[in-house]
């Protein structure tokens, strides 16, 4: 079974690529997510979670939600990161999650794809021509992880030094804790108030006001919100509003 979390498709994308390899279920962990919904899930083949990377981590809400998803059947579990080019510690933590689940930690690929956390000028954004390659590689790449998957055999990423763990660990902290503003996001007189931003967000932190989204302290930077939006009717500060809304659609229309 392929379970998934993703805000602008990334992960989406690879886990339905994965699905369709691997003639396997794809489940969508976000309404389960914001629901709390903890209701077992059991497959007879490997377990494979696609997800993003934030701060060079698997989002915490889905690593504390895994923690507590029972899971049942088969015991072999996969993970395959996308990110922006360093997916840092988030296989490390997925080693200790599965391991102690119980469950046999099968080893994780890492993808890159078209960057999408573009609530901060610190992170380039990704131009067309590079997202359209950094997709193309990435399927590519899928197919060979599925193949891999399909034999039993075991994924294998870069090592990750101490070092970059002694760095990542508090940064991480840090920075979710204190940095994850959401007072700077918007709405524009292009929002007719259909409420796309709330559905989606994965920790309920937007709810609707006389038909306008409000943020509230929790916000986790999934982008969910901002990269979803039908008319780009939300932006963040002065920073976003001469960038692209990426989302995979744009560059995939048959996900």
């Amino acid at each position: 079974m392929i379970l998934y979390y993703s805000a602008s498709g990334n992960s989406m994308y690879i886990a339905k690529l994965l699905a369709r390899y691997l003639k396997d279920d794809c489940l969508d962990l976000n309404k389960r997510i914001k629901e709390h919904d903890y209701t077992k899930v059991c497959s007879e083949k490997p377990y494979v979670i696609c997800c993003p990377v934030y701060v060079c981590e698997m989002p915490r809400f889905l690593r504390d939600y895994l923690r507590r998803l029972p899971m049942g059947g088969c015991r072999d579990v996969y993970f395959v990161f996308t990110s922006g080019g360093y997916a840092g510690m988030s296989g490390s933590l997925a080693k200790g999650l599965v391991r102690k689940k119980g469950m046999n930690y099968k080893g994780h690929a890492e993808l890159t794809m078209p960057s999408n956390h573009i609530v901060s000028n610190a992170y380039p954004p990704t131009l067309p021509p590079a997202c359209r390659k950094r997709i193309a590689d990435s399927t590519a790449k899928t197919r060979k992880i599925a193949a891999c998957i399909k034999h039993g055999g075991r994924l294998t990423a870069r090592y990750v030094f101490l070092f970059e763990k002694a760095i990542i660990l508090p940064f991480n902290s840090f920075w979710t804790k204190y940095m994850f503003f959401s007072r700077d996001f918007y709405t524009t007189d292009k929002c007719i108030g259909c409420g796309k931003c709330a559905r989606l967000c994965p920790i309920s932190n937007i709810t609707m006001e006389n038909r306008k989204p409000v943020w509230g302290e929790r916000c986790a930077h999934c982008m969910a919100c901002i990269l979803n939006c039908p008319f780009e009717a939300i932006e963040y500060s002065n920073i976003t509003q001469v960038k692209d809304k990426y989302n995979i659609r744009k560059y995939v229309k048959d996900i």
